[in-house]
């Protein structure tokens, strides 16, 4: 392993202009995204995700709930579109026609979750996010790894992995200390390992690509600590990829946009006098577009 370089500061809002909208575009302009998740207990995780997608300017937001006894309309965001993800995964996306697929947030560890990560890796061309248990799954399963670092050879760039520093020592058969300890040479071994862009969450999150040297996020604040928070920032990613597909913003852009907002979010709230103790996630996705419009 070579010596990890030091980081750079991410430095990537002004990107954000690119998603300006002209006044004869239409939800088509802002693009589809389809999320995966929300097994038995956990659709918390996917409906934050899918909130914030929706209010970060994703033209459609569509979640496929694992979990049938929650896969019904949610009254408190009617706008979200909410369907049972059935086995049969690879039909429901080649029918939905995504711009985008995110998938991780409450997904679990069931079979019917890892016929969905197969189908979402073998879905071709678009930008992919993958989070939370499907990283789990990955790591398991050495298939699943090999899916995925086939889709990063076949579509360089297109797909960003989000671990936390537990699931990022999962994936790399070690231990949350030692990424801690190492966390620039965790990232180079995540993206030698998985072929995909990284996103190593947590104080100064890193982010990092075979092709894109090592950023740092050097905004953020203990508030963020809370469970939701990392839903939120999937679907963020997910928002300004599935944007960027028609305004000329990749998802490493997306990416970068997305960590540093969701950041500079958190810092404004705290700033406002709201939290960092107590600081909510749903608090975050609204000061989120707010901060957002503002760069526009």
């Amino acid at each position: 392993m070579r010596m990890s370089p030091s980081p750079t500061k991410l430095d990537a809002l002004a990107l954000a202009q690119r998603l300006r909208r002209a006044p004869a575009e239409h939800k088509g302009s802002a693009g589809k995204v389809v999320f995966i998740g929300g097994s038995s207990g956990m659709a918390g995780a996917l409906l934050l995700a899918g909130k914030a997608c929706l209010h970060l300017g994703a033209g459609w937001t569509m979640l496929e709930m694992l979990d049938p006894l929650t896969a019904h309309a949610y009254l408190d965001q009617p706008e979200l579109m909410i369907g049972h993800a059935s086995s049969l995964a690879d039909k429901r996306l080649s029918e939905s026609k995504p711009d985008v697929i995110a998938i991780g947030p409450g997904l679990g560890k069931s079979d019917l979750a890892r016929a969905w990560l197969n189908a979402a890796l073998a879905y071709p061309k678009i930008p992919l996010v993958v989070d939370a248990d499907a990283l789990n799954l990955i790591a398991e399963s050495p298939d699943l790894l090999k899916a995925l670092q086939d889709r990063n050879q076949q579509f360089p760039g297109q797909t960003v992995l989000t671990p936390h520093p537990g699931e990022a020592a999962t994936l790399l058969n070690s231990s949350t200390e030692a990424v801690q300890a190492n966390r620039l040479e965790a990232i180079e071994k995540l993206i030698l390992l998985t072929h995909s862009i990284i996103v190593l969450k947590g104080q100064h999150t890193l982010i990092a690509s075979a092709h894109h040297g090592i950023v740092e996020c050097q905004a953020g604040n203990p508030g963020m600590g809370s469970g939701g928070m990392g839903d939120v920032l999937t679907g963020s990613i997910a928002a300004l990829a599935a944007q960027g597909v028609r305004h000329d913003l990749n998802l490493w852009e997306a990416s970068c946009i997305a960590v540093e907002l969701h950041a500079s979010a958190a810092d404004s709230l705290v700033n406002k006098g709201i939290g960092p103790i107590g600081l909510t996630p749903s608090e975050t996705i609204l000061e989120m577009r707010d901060l957002l419009n503002k760069l526009l």
